[in-house]
């Protein structure tokens, strides 16, 4: 069984590539946006950032989604912060991240880029500041997101059979 959370700050690419990887292994993809009570996109559509509080509901609820598939999953969600890749790995033992790293002006541009999403760049510095990066964690593969997502994908898949070099973070 896999589980892998495809992390990072907005604007990095997480779906994409978490997609890809999902496809490529045959895993059920979780959208962890998709999983956000309507009042923390309120909030976050009305420029506010998510507190610790805000996201301990969704945190449970991804852990929950973890756990309902035992054979394995790919999880795109931030887990911006140590405390919350621990409460994700509480619930799936062995779970591991691919941190899609950006510096914080791709992300603003890539994020003020998106149409209709409910995330506005103006929350793209909050993301930095919450940010504890992941690097020397167990488990944890961080990659450049500026590289091409299918790239990226294949990089995750060769870490995660152990053959092959994956990209690695420039």
């Amino acid at each position: 069984m896999t589980w892998i959370v495809v992390m990072g700050v907005s604007g990095c690419g997480k779906s994409r590539v978490g997609a890809l990887i999902a496809q490529k292994l045959r895993l059920p993809l979780i959208e962890g946006d998709e999983f956000h009570p309507e009042a923390n996109r309120a909030r976050m559509k009305s420029g506010i950032a998510l507190t610790d509080a805000d996201r301990a509901g969704w945190l449970a609820g991804l852990g929950e989604q973890l756990q309902n598939r035992p054979g394995g999953a790919v999880l795109t969600c931030s887990a911006l912060k140590a405390g919350y890749r621990d409460r994700l790995r509480a619930a799936a033992p062995g779970l591991r991240f691919a941190w899609l790293a950006l510096d914080a002006a791709s992300a603003l541009a890539r994020v003020g880029q998106r149409a209709e999403h409910f995330f506005p760049a103006g929350l793209v510095a909050t993301q930095f500041e919450a940010l504890e990066p992941p690097q020397s964690e167990p488990g944890v593969l961080c990659l450049d997101a500026l590289l091409a997502p299918e790239a990226l994908a294949d990089g995750v898949v060769q870490w995660l059979a152990g053959t092959g070099a994956a990209v690695p973070a420039q």
